[in-house]
């Protein structure tokens, strides 16, 4: 039923269903005023939830899409097949063996690889590949700087397995490689480079081991290999554990090695050491020696 809201006179009128109804409304106009008839010509609509109530329906549904990609492949384990793809089987299980070394090849390693001056390293390796016993292998060296001075320093035969090992005592720090003559076999068979560091061998006495407070201690010792002019540092250790430079000193040239002096006012109880290193040398470090200030 129509019902007219506002005057007559041609001014626009609204007809609703009936009140509490806000979801279907009509709209009319007076076409008779004299009449004071309402004639209503209407149209309806639904009204729709606000597009602001659904958005964050939408932004849900969009995160959820995105996401679950997301997590199933976080949750990934390596070695576990993914969703929906078969599994690998692991190197050595059937269907996938692992791969033999390359027939011919020539493998190399230094133990240690860092050594002290006039210390032993071994170098070792193997031909892999079948007829690979008695095979000639010469160790060649290349000492610091590294390309002016490669030589032969050993020659030795593979055993029954193709393994070879070699002693040395290198100078200084010294690059190494071996080099297997198979003949119609494999041909020449080159190892890579294998490096060894060798370090300064520092000595370290002290005049008196349990100075009074205040008395001054001479600190003295040799490096070896001679390093005439080189820095040596003089260091304490600290409550931290590090090893902070107190005094500093030059070596002096000597037989074989060179030597150094350095005089030291010591005040507290202290564990010193001294070091040096040079570009031909990894860096060398004496034996703690302790002070003990009686007080």
């Amino acid at each position: 039923m129509c019902v007219d809201a506002g005057p007559v006179g041609g001014i626009a009128h609204t007809c609703r269903l009936g009140p509490g109804i806000d979801t279907t409304a009509i709209r009319g106009q007076l076409l008779i005023p004299e009449l004071r008839a309402l004639w209503c010509v209407y149209s309806y609509t639904i009204e729709r939830p606000p597009l602001k109530r659904l958005l964050p329906v939408f932004v849900a549904i969009g995160v959820t899409a995105v996401a679950l990609p997301v997590i199933a492949q976080a949750d990934h384990k390596p070695g576990h097949a993914k969703p929906g793809q078969p599994g690998k089987p692991k190197p050595g299980q059937p269907g996938n063996p692992k791969p033999p070394p390359a027939a011919g090849t020539l493998t190399i390693a230094a133990k240690p690889n860092l050594t002290v001056f006039r210390g032993a390293t071994v170098i070792s390796g193997r031909l892999n590949g079948p007829d690979n016993a008695g095979k000639t292998v010469v160790l060649r060296a290349d000492a610091f700087p590294f390309g002016t001075g490669i030589k032969n320093a050993a020659t030795t035969q593979t055993d029954a397995k193709g393994n070879y090992t070699f002693t040395r005592r290198p100078p200084r720090n010294t690059a190494f490689q071996a080099i297997a003559n198979t003949g119609a076999t494999y041909g020449l068979a080159i190892s890579p480079v294998a490096i060894v560091k060798v370090r300064i061998r520092m000595g370290l006495r002290v005049s008196d081991a349990t100075p009074r407070v205040g008395q001054v201690v001479r600190f003295r010792g040799r490096a070896c290999p001679a390093h005439a002019g080189l820095l040596v540092r003089i260091q304490r250790k600290t409550p931290a554990g590090t090893f902070r430079t107190v005094r500093r000193t030059r070596l002096r040239g000597a037989t074989g090695c060179s030597a150094y002096s350095r005089r030291v006012r010591i005040f507290r109880d202290g564990t010193y050491r001294v070091t040096s290193d040079d570009a031909d040398h990894a860096r060398g470090f004496s034996r703690p020696r302790f002070l003990n200030t009686p007080r």
